[in-house]
């Protein structure tokens, strides 16, 4: 097995002390966010504008001010559903956000969603900051999942592999028992989240995908959602329905509307976009 005995913590000054799993998630959420501003620069209208008009770097802080209340939400939801017994007999802890934790199966979809109204409501073209996205997501999601090694959280079902994980120090550790051998599940959607990322590059070669309006997100949606549930047989979580967990159902959820979404923007007409940037309507048929 690989052991791990480091401190986790940061001390900033002899009061204050960080993880450092947090410092480096706030890397990746800052270089996602940055990656984000390049390709939205780089992501031009479509229409018969020269030069075309690319998305709005300053529109960026809003929508991503706008997801998280989204994400918080969804996060919270979907941790209670994973932990229903225990929230059934304790409700008023579900909105308490000092106790327990957040899950990623909700989060990112309802973060999307919050950030899209946000979108909307300034006017930001929604389709093509959802193409613009795709891909920072998933580097943003997979290195959280790297990030978390730090903290040992996330760790999966006890293991006898080579590679099975421990941690062992006073931490604080994110995971119960981490000094017990077990599948260093962050690892493996790390991983698969590589594997998503091609996945994603490889989808632009179709048109639905190649005309920005918001597909490229559904498929990096649906590739994460998959590879999540294929983790999602490591993880510690008691089954609730055959063998399935509940991330796993919320994963396959998300997976078919990912392919409903691709079959709606594959049918749906191209549309133009003014100088502005803003979505236009197509003509009606004469």
């Amino acid at each position: 097995m690989l052991t791990f005995a480091f401190d986790p913590l940061v001390k900033l000054d002899p009061t204050i002390t960080v993880r450092l799993e947090t410092l480096a998630l706030a890397g990746v959420l800052f270089v996602g966010l940055v990656l984000t501003g390049i390709i939205a620069r780089r992501t031009p209208a479509v229409g018969p504008y020269v030069p075309a008009p690319s998305l709005r770097p300053d529109d960026l802080l809003f929508i991503a001010v706008g997801a998280v209340p989204g994400a918080l939400a969804g996060g919270r939801v979907g941790y209670v559903l994973d932990n229903l017994a225990f929230y059934r007999a304790n409700p008023a802890a579900i909105t308490d956000f000092t106790q327990g934790a957040l899950s990623l199966t909700l989060a990112v979809p309802l973060g999307i969603l919050t950030g899209a109204i946000i979108a909307r409501l300034i006017g930001a073209p929604v389709a093509r900051w959802m193409h613009a996205s795709a891909l920072p997501l998933l580097l943003v999601l997979g290195g959280a999942k790297l990030a978390s090694v730090l903290g040992a959280t996330g760790q999966g079902l006890p293991s006898d592999l080579p590679w099975a994980t421990a941690y062992v120090g006073p931490g604080p550790w994110g995971s119960l028992a981490p000094d017990v051998p077990s599948h260093p599940a962050q690892v493996y959607e790390a991983a698969l989240i590589l594997v998503a990322i091609l996945g994603l590059l490889l989808s632009t070669r179709l048109e639905v995908v190649a005309r920005r309006d918001g597909a490229a997100l559904l498929v990096a949606l649906g590739l994460w959602a998959a590879a999540r549930f294929v983790v999602a047989t490591t993880w510690r979580d008691p089954a609730i329905i055959g063998p399935l967990r509940v991330d796993q159902v919320l994963s396959l959820l998300l997976v078919a509307l990912a392919v409903l979404g691709l079959v709606e923007r594959s049918r749906a007409p191209v549309r133009a976009t003014g100088a502005t940037g803003a979505e236009l309507e197509p003509e009606p048929a004469k």
